[in-house]
């Protein structure tokens, strides 16, 4: 009779209690599902692969949907004057593309100057490298060093003396082909010209159709009204944030140019219209952009004026320009619009210049405002948004 009652108590009382001395466990309790992961890095080479492979057709876009947040407003303003959509787009577009011609051709002396004074200024420095030193420097010595281990390695590899009966073979390069070289480089101003025409083409066709997709992909997105409700805050964030941040950064890379090529005309260097415009061009890639401008300056400063102190004062200039606008303007006028961490952008700058160069250094914040407006209103990637976020 004992068993039995032993075998009616609840299981809770034949339990022994928990000691609450007990340690802690030392690691946490993850279920790693290899097929899950595996699946999921196979996903990810694909999708690489197809960024990788498809980016002539993916970067045009990309550039349009840019371009198109920041035009859009233009034509709803002369909608809304009674100025019928496609005609409206069309203006502007026409606007766009004749402000860049005409930039282009008033600054096309003042670069082809630039272009002309480039070989003197190689050779200038080429001799001011190789000017020799009154004591030798550290690098003299592994210069040195690296010349006898050439020698020695060429007395060890001269060839022997060639056998009797045996012909010796030579190699010979073919000669430079200019006319290959051209018509490559013909071919890329074609390609580059083309990618521009697709770009202006899908461009006037977003304007024109405004919000028809967004229309369709709320319609389709899914049966629930949350569903739709969710689809249309993701939509309107990315909107608001994209419009917002290509209007700092006209902004401020206009600020940068005027106040570099103003700074640059009283320190007397040459063409500073033409280094202010790259200064506010290059200001548009986060960190890198910078840096390039303060290193291309000094280089240009030490060879017009070929003294090392005007060569800093003029990197110097360009360096504390782009640091206020850094650090004072561009937060200031961006607030919390992005709400984007620096260890974010970075690696969204070092991933995507590795993916596609010279266009992924400009697209890489655009892509990351993107990606964070999703990741905020999708309940599964909040997570990633964490991450992305400040």
């Amino acid at each position: 009779m004992a068993t039995e009652s032993r075998l009616d108590e609840p299981a809770a009382a034949q339990s022994p209690p928990l000691s609450t001395d007990e340690p802690a466990p030392s690691q946490l309790p993850v279920r790693v599902d290899v097929r899950s992961v595996s699946l999921t890095i196979l996903a990810a080479a694909a999708v690489l692969a197809i960024l990788d492979l498809a980016q002539s057709v993916i970067i045009p876009f990309v550039v349009s949907g840019l371009l198109f947040y920041a035009l859009d407003p233009i034509v709803d303003a002369l909608q809304r004057w009674r100025v019928p959509r496609g005609l409206g787009a069309a203006l502007v577009l026409l606007l766009l593309i004749a402000g860049l011609g005409a930039s282009a051709y008033s600054l096309s002396d003042d670069v082809m100057q630039v272009v002309n004074q480039l070989p003197a200024g190689v050779r200038k420095l080429r001799s001011e490298l190789r000017r020799p030193s009154p004591q030798p420097t550290a690098l003299d010595a592994v210069q040195t060093a690296a010349r006898e281990l050439d020698q020695a390695a060429a007395d060890v590899s001269k060839p022997s003396a060639t056998p009797k009966g045996v012909v010796r073979v030579q190699i010979e390069e073919p000669a430079l082909n200019t006319t290959s070289y051209l018509w490559s480089g013909s071919m890329g101003a074609l390609a580059v010209t083309g990618q521009a025409v697709m770009v202006g083409l899908l461009t006037y066709f977003l304007l024109v159709a405004n919000d028809l997709f967004k229309r369709k992909l709320v319609k389709h997105v899914g049966p629930t009204l949350s569903e739709k409700r969710i689809t249309v805050q993701i939509l309107d964030d990315i909107s608001v944030q994209i419009e917002r941040f290509l209007m700092v950064q006209v902004v401020t890379s206009a600020i940068v140019g005027v106040v570099t090529a103003v700074v640059l005309w009283a320190l007397g260097l040459q063409q500073p219209i033409v280094w202010g415009l790259a200064a506010g061009i290059l200001n548009t890639i986060p960190y890198f952009g910078p840096i390039i401008v303060t290193i291309g300056l000094a280089i240009v400063g030490f060879l017009q004026f070929g003294r090392i102190e005007m060569a800093a004062a003029v990197a110097g200039a360009a360096l504390v320009i782009t640091s206020l606008e850094g650090w004072l303007l561009t937060p200031t006028l961006l607030g919390r619009v992005g709400r984007l961490n620096h260890i974010a952008i970075f690696a969204s700058l070092l991933f995507w210049s590795w993916l596609w160069t010279v266009w992924g250094m400009l697209l890489a914040v655009p892509i990351l405002m993107v990606m964070k407006a999703i990741c905020d209103h999708v309940e599964e990637l909040q997570p990633v948004a964490d991450f992305l976020g400040e």
